[in-house]
C-alpha cells in the first residue's frame, strides 16, 4: 500500500492529487461482472464532533451475501473541500479495509473517480493507495453534464466534461428512476463497472454495496457518538 501523506493545506492537497495521478491505471478491464468479491465503502460524519465513520462490506458479487465487513472511526483531519473529499475519508476509509479478514476484491465507491475535476476522485484515490481495482458510483453529476438516458434499466449515456472528454457514464439501474452516475477509478474499465454496477442493483437505485455500507457505516458513527 502506498504511503497516506495528509496534506497542510488545499494547495498541497492538490499537488498530491496531481502527483498520484500519474499511477491511475486505466487499461486494465478488471474482474468479470458476478465473479469473485465487491466491498463497498462508505463513510458518516459527525461535524460538530469532527468524528467520521466508514464502513466496509464485502458481498460475494454472484449471490450479494455480506461475506465480511469492518468498521473504523476516526478524527476529521481536513475541512471540507469540493474536489479534495478524498482527504477527509481515506484514513478512516483504510482502517475499515484493513479491519477486514478477507479480500476485499473490487471496491465500489459512494463517490466520484475519473469524473472529478483533477480526473483524481475518491475511487482513483483509494485505488492508487491500495492498489486494488476500484470505480465509483455516485447519485449526482458534480460538475459534468449528460443526457437523459433511455427510461429502460441498463439504458446509460456519456458522462461529459467540458472538453468533450467522457468521465463516466449516466447509468439507469431501475426502469424510470433517476440514473446513477458510474466513473472508473484504478483498473477497471468503464464497461466493466456498469456491468458491475447493474448486478449490484437488481432491487434499488443504488447499489446493495453502498446500501449496506451506509447502514453500517452510520450505525458505527451513532455508536461512536452516543
Amino acid at each position: 500500500m502506498t504511503e497516506i501523506r495528509t496534506p497542510r493545506d488545499e494547495a498541497e492537497a492538490r499537488a498530491v492529487q496531481d502527483e498520484l495521478r500519474g499511477r491511475v491505471v486505466l487499461d486494465e478491464a478488471g474482474p468479470p461482472a458476478g465473479t469473485g468479491l465487491v466491498t463497498g465503502v462508505d463513510v458518516a460524519y459527525d461535524d460538530a464532533r469532527d468524528v467520521v465513520a466508514a464502513a466496509a462490506v464485502v458481498l460475494d458479487a454472484a449471490t450479494l451475501a455480506v461475506v465480511d465487513e469492518a468498521t473504523a472511526v476516526g478524527r476529521v483531519t481536513f475541512p471540507y473541500v469540493p474536489g479534495l473529499l478524498a482527504f477527509r475519508e481515506i484514513p478512516t476509509v483504510l482502517a475499515a479495509l484493513d479491519a477486514l479478514t478477507s479480500d476485499p476484491g473490487l471496491v465500489v465507491c459512494d463517490g466520484y473517480g475519473l469524473a472529478h475535476p483533477r480526473r483524481f476522485g475518491l475511487a482513483a484515490h483509494l485505488g492508487v493507495l491500495t492498489g486494488l481495482p476500484v470505480f465509483g458510483v455516485a447519485k449526482n453529476p458534480f460538475t459534468f453534464s449528460y443526457e437523459q438516458p433511455g427510461t429502460r434499466r441498463g439504458d446509460f449515456s456519456p458522462l461529459l466534461a467540458d472538453d468533450g472528454e467522457e468521465v463516466g457514464r449516466a447509468l439507469r439501474t431501475q426502469p424510470d428512476v433517476k440514473p446513477v452516475f458510474v466513473s472508473v477509478g484504478h483498473r477497471v474499465d468503464l464497461a466493466t463497472a456498469c456491468a458491475h454496477t447493474l448486478r449490484l442493483t437488481p432491487a434499488y437505485r443504488l447499489p446493495e454495496s453502498t446500501r449496506r455500507a451506509d447502514a453500517l457505516c452510520r450505525r458505527a458513527l451513532r455508536e461512536a457518538t452516543a
